[in-house]
């Protein structure tokens, strides 16, 4: 009985997981869990109940009276938005005219784009959807091989989950009570090296085998120069437009990033009617799109809340800590094995459950840590440990959306893809991009500055 009371908090972390495998809604998982292990602590003399009496304390002075949070409604409402402006596809065009003669050029444009619109919106399903349905019959009928079509995509589709403007960042850095304008800065870095593997990857694989990536024709797009520089001129503005109100007011100190996403948000909408798609129908499905996947996160934010709470109430902190105490490992021993859980995790999990569960507990150790030098001190972002931490987990749980058997983006593909596109092609697809993930996550590792020196340089000078 004592050795139950004990692993109590662990008995609890292996309930939640198998329950998260019958698909029932994550936040009423998370709060169920949270209910069961507080009534079995207080049988077991770890907890009582009067405790739960603080769960409603700290859901609103934790989550509902954040500022930072107050973003995702607007970076939500700014993807949807953009979705349905038709800006992705004018940009898609005009960058298949502009590589029309390098090796995988359709393949390299989807890239590009998927960086771009990663910096205008953090929803990934919207972004997968929306490239898939874009670019896919396209490179079906240019006679793309099929894995490189899906792999491309669905990797270019996930880069906004680390390319700010992201939501996963503004919570992250809410659970971590870090400046999320820092997190911001810290992860332009290693998103836009992530999209330099992934283009570098096509180019050489598509130029050492043509074959699977065949050319365009020479004639596609306009036929005289002012034709050109119009369409050049109306499909890289709008979006260059918007990444310069968000990200430039955030990292030239004019807003936070509360503010920006509200300028984000209204920029979206002068997008939507500047490309003639701004609807009063338009407008309610983004609003109603928009509310549902907010509704969907804050209830979740609810549920976890609860089970941090009872977890770290009936000793699950404390027996981490003393776990990592008496093992007598190193801190790269300790890093790498927290990195490594979270990869597995990606396999099964959706990054929000991994996030919720999983920062919390292990970053403040992580925060402890002494790597000797390598990760050095950075001027103006405050702890830089904590912010490294925070973006190798960041680009970590780029895998989750993409590692079998539910990497959620590639059954947003799956969804809207053509029924001739077999999930095994897919599979097949995203297996050298996981590969690309997992090498950008070792420079980061090797690297702090990779991640550290940009937030210094604009924090600091």
């Amino acid at each position: 009985m004592e050795i139950l009371v004990t692993y109590l908090p662990l008995v609890m972390f292996a309930v939640l997981a198998m329950l998260l495998f019958t698909g029932y809604p994550v936040a009423f998982i998370l709060g169920g869990v949270a209910l069961l292990f507080a009534v079995l602590g207080d049988f077991f003399g770890t907890f009582r109940l009067q405790q739960l009496t603080l769960i409603p304390l700290r859901i609103y002075g934790g989550t509902m009276e954040s500022l930072v949070l107050v973003a995702i409604p607007m970076f939500t409402f700014m993807g949807t938005m953009l979705e349905k402006s038709g800006a992705a596809r004018d940009l898609l065009f005009a960058l298949q005219v502009i590589l029309r003669r390098v090796p995988g050029g359709l393949a390299l444009s989807v890239t590009l784009m998927g960086t771009i619109m990663a910096a205008t919106t953090g929803i990934i399903g919207a972004s997968v959807v929306m490239i898939t349905l874009m670019a896919l019959p396209v490179m079906m009928k240019a006679g793309y091989n099929m894995p490189l079509a899906t792999g491309t995509i669905a990797s270019s589709g996930t880069l906004g989950i680390l390319i700010p403007p992201s939501i996963m960042l503004v919570i992250m850095s809410d659970l971590l009570s870090v400046p999320v304008g820092t997190v911001f800065i810290a992860a332009l870095m290693p998103g836009l090296l992530l999209a330099a593997l992934y283009f570098v990857y096509i180019l050489l694989l598509c130029g050492f085998r043509p074959e699977l990536a065949p050319p365009m024709a020479d004639d596609i797009g306009p036929s005289t120069r002012l034709e050109f520089w119009k369409m050049i001129f109306s499909s890289f503005l709008p979006p260059i437009f918007l990444i310069a109100m968000v990200l430039g007011s955030i990292f030239a100190g004019f807003a936070t990033p509360t503010e920006a996403a509200g300028v984000g948000a209204f920029g979206s909408i002068l997008l939507a009617a500047y490309n003639r798609r701004l609807t009063w129908a338009n407008f309610l499905e983004v609003c109603k799109r928009s509310a549902l996947t907010v509704a969907m996160l804050f209830g979740i934010f609810v549920g976890a809340t609860a089970f941090a709470f009872v977890f770290k109430a009936i000793g699950g902190e404390t027996l981490i800590v003393n776990f990592i105490r008496d093992t007598g490992v190193g801190p790269w021993s300790i890093l790498f094995v927290l990195l490594a859980m979270v990869f597995l995790l990606g396999f099964f999990f959706d990054w929000i459950e991994i996030t919720l569960i999983v920062l919390p507990i292990f970053a403040p150790i992580v925060a402890l840590l002494d790597f000797g030098g390598h990760v050095g001190t950075w001027d103006g972002i405050g702890n830089p440990i904590i912010i490294w931490f925070l973006i190798l987990v960041a680009v970590n749980l780029q895998t989750s959306f993409l590692t079998p058997p539910f990497g959620f983006a590639l059954f947003y593909m799956k969804g809207v893809a053509p029924p001739e596109v077999k999930i095994q092609q897919i599979y097949k697809g995203i297996i050298p991009f996981v590969a690309l993930q997992v090498v950008g996550l070792a420079l980061c590792v090797a690297f702090p500055a990779i991640v550290l020196w940009f937030p210094s340089y604009i924090l600091g000078g």
